[in-house]
């Protein structure tokens, strides 16, 4: 089977799965091709003892595998070998498997080949998780047969026999899963872009070929698809002229011709030609501008798929925030405490700052160097933080950044471990303010993913002592340091 084509049976190839990973495409892609009859080989770098969750989804099933290493002869003998989106392309395995003539592909590629649904897909460096997961919701009270998933954690790959003509289909999409996408000249329906700012530039090396993996997802549409895009991102306007579809625009602070924007404190859209107020955006119950312009963005991808106002107002009114997105926690001794994990670059933990009013946020920040500048986060710190309190590697570069920008070296409390971050908090923090953790970095360094950052941010949170006594010496602390 060394010249495989889509479509063609697998029953008796020689499948190796590259990438496990700790959720998701790994082990859909694992299980689909076993369910097809191939003889499968799952590889991972890490041990069996980091991988139990999901070895233990696998479990029963005709697999063989190889954990803690790699072995070139997995790569050589395959006929197909899918690959983990984290893999860099450039990897020297797959530079064996292509050399042998195997046939290289991804859980989400696979996806798309066999997907008989209408996908819209939504992509960007911030926003993106919290879009998906809006258009998700507002079309699922349009059609019930909704399916959402991606980048979110859930392979659909299992489930996509059961997708008919025409279902809608929700994707997050990631640049490295794009990198893949678009050599396949894939294309979505419906393309969203929320916006543009460097990241995982330790992947992608210049903020230039990041931009260009993202462009992927317009690429190749035909004049029948769409596009929305986000207006005052000068790198998506820049885009406009790369895609043959249709382009809706989505702005915060001016009116569009052709898509939403906000006017006199309303959400309107005009799609088609035909304006519609929305609803009042006062009723959108997730804090933020940023979270405004994410609503505004899946209400123009929502109104292209043909759902009316009222089903749109009544999905995104009763809304609840996606979890480690500016999840609140818990309120302790009149301090609120968000998680906000999944806000892994500085512009997204810019957005958690101008979420609260000016000096009445704690921020907790750092973590995996993913080689970005923290200067514009340093500036938003020095201009609107009570106190930063940084973990993780990336601990001395966001301080640097802060002090810099004019923020007073006695309101940076370095802490190392998010436990001794918490507790930090908890010392410092007065009535009426709050605590976010929106570290502006990859989880990598201390934690296995943004998740597992974000549930133990919240099984800390949730084992604080409520005392009321200690309010003064918080204020006293506090009161010292500024």
């Amino acid at each position: 089977m060394k010249h495989y084509e889509p479509g063609q049976t697998w029953k008796g190839a020689r499948v190796t799965v590259m990438g496990l990973g700790l959720f998701g495409g790994g082990v859909g892609a694992a299980r689909f091709a076993a369910q097809q009859g191939a003889h499968v080989t799952v590889t991972d770098l890490r041990p069996a003892e980091q991988l139990a969750e999901s070895l233990d989804a696998l479990r029963g099933l005709p697999i063989r595998y190889v954990l803690g290493r790699h072995e070139e002869a997995d790569f050589e003998s395959a006929d197909i070998v899918i690959a983990s989106p984290a893999v860099p392309l450039q990897s020297p395995f797959l530079a064996r498997a292509r050399n042998s003539g195997a046939h290289l592909t991804t859980e989400i590629l696979l996806f798309a080949e066999r997907c008989r649904g209408n996908v819209i897909a939504v992509t960007g460096s911030n926003g993106k998780t919290t879009t998906t997961s809006l258009i998700g919701a507002i079309l699922s009270l349009h059609d019930t047969r909704t399916v959402t998933g991606g980048n979110l954690g859930r392979s659909l790959l299992e489930i996509v026999d059961q997708i008919a003509p025409g279902d809608p289909v929700v994707l997050e999409l990631s640049s490295f899963q794009l990198e893949w996408l678009g050599p396949a000249h894939w294309y979505p329906h419906v393309a969203v872009i929320t916006n543009l700012t460097p990241n995982h530039l330790d992947r992608h090396g210049t903020f230039a070929s990041y931009v260009e993996a993202k462009r992927q997802i317009v690429a190749h549409q035909p004049a029948e698809a769409h596009a929305v895009l986000n207006a005052r991102d000068e790198n998506l306007r820049a885009l406009r002229s790369m895609t043959s579809g249709r382009v809706h625009w989505f702005d915060s602070a001016n009116r569009v011709q052709d898509g939403t924007w906000l006017e006199e404190g309303d959400i309107v859209s005009s799609i088609g030609g035909r304006t519609h107020h929305i609803m009042p955006a006062s009723e959108v119950p997730l804090p933020g501008a940023h979270n405004l312009e994410n609503v505004l963005a899946a209400v123009a991808a929502t109104e292209i798929m043909g759902v009316q106002v009222p089903a749109i107002r009544k999905a995104v009114g009763s809304f609840r925030p996606v979890e480690h997105r500016l999840e609140l926690v818990r309120t302790v001794n009149g301090v609120r405490y968000f998680n906000d994990s999944i806000a892994t670059t500085p512009e997204s933990a810019i957005c958690a700052l101008r979420a609260f009013p000016e000096r009445t946020l704690l921020l907790i920040a750092g973590g995996y160097d993913k080689k970005i500048p923290f200067d514009s986060l340093g500036a938003e710190i020095a201009e609107r933080a009570a106190a930063l309190i940084t973990i993780g590697t990336t601990s001395d570069k966001i301080r640097k950044a802060a002090v810099r920008a004019g923020f007073p070296e006695e309101r940076i409390f370095p802490a190392g471990t998010l436990e001794t971050a918490v507790q930090t908090a908890f010392s410092l923090a007065q009535p009426g303010q709050s605590v976010s953790l929106s570290p502006a970095c990859a989880s990598y360094d201390q934690f296995r993913n943004f998740e597992e950052r974000g549930r133990m941010f919240k099984k800390l949170v949730l084992e604080l002592p409520e005392n009321p006594v200690s309010r003064r010496d918080r204020r006293g602390k506090m009161n010292n340091s500024s």
